[in-house]
C-alpha cells in the first residue's frame, strides 16, 4: 500500500514556474511507475507526465513538453513536476499516481487528493 500527498500548488501569474511535490509513504516507490495528472473543471483527467519503473524513460504529454520536467528521488519517496513558462490552461488540480503499466494512462493503482494550481493570465 502506498500513500501519496501533493503540495506545491498554487496561484501563479501566465509565464512563471511551480514546482509540485508528492511524498509517498509505505512501500518504497522504487518498483514503481510514477506519473502527474490534471483535471480542469468540466474535463477528463489527463495525462501530464511519468517515468517508468526502470527509471530510463520519462514521458511528457506534448501540451507540457518543454516546460515541465518529471524528477524522482527514490531514496526520499518523492517525485517533483517542475512546471514553467504556465499557460492559463494549465489550471487544474493536478494528482500525483503510483503503479501503473502503461504510465501514460490512468490505469495507477495509487493516487493522491490533488494539489490546485490556478495561473492567472
Amino acid at each position: 500500500q502506498v500513500s501519496l500527498l501533493e503540495s506545491g500548488g498554487g496561484l501563479v501569474q501566465a509565464w512563471g514556474s511551480l514546482r509540485l511535490s508528492c511524498a509517498g509513504s509505505g512501500r518504497a516507490f522504487v518498483r514503481y511507475a510514477l506519473g502527474w495528472f490534471r483535471q480542469a473543471p468540466g474535463k477528463e483527467r489527463e495525462f501530464v507526465a511519468a517515468v517508468s519503473w526502470s527509471r530510463a524513460n520519462t514521458y511528457y504529454a506534448d501540451s507540457v513538453k518543454g516546460r515541465s520536467t518529471i524528477s524522482i528521488d527514490d531514496g526520499m519517496n518523492m517525485v517533483y513536476l517542475q512546471m514553467n513558462s504556465l499557460k492559463p490552461e494549465d489550471t487544474a488540480v493536478y494528482y500525483c499516481a503510483a503503479d501503473s503499466a502503461i504510465p501514460t494512462t490512468a490505469s495507477y493503482t495509487y493516487w493522491g487528493q490533488g494539489t490546485q494550481v490556478t495561473v492567472s493570465s
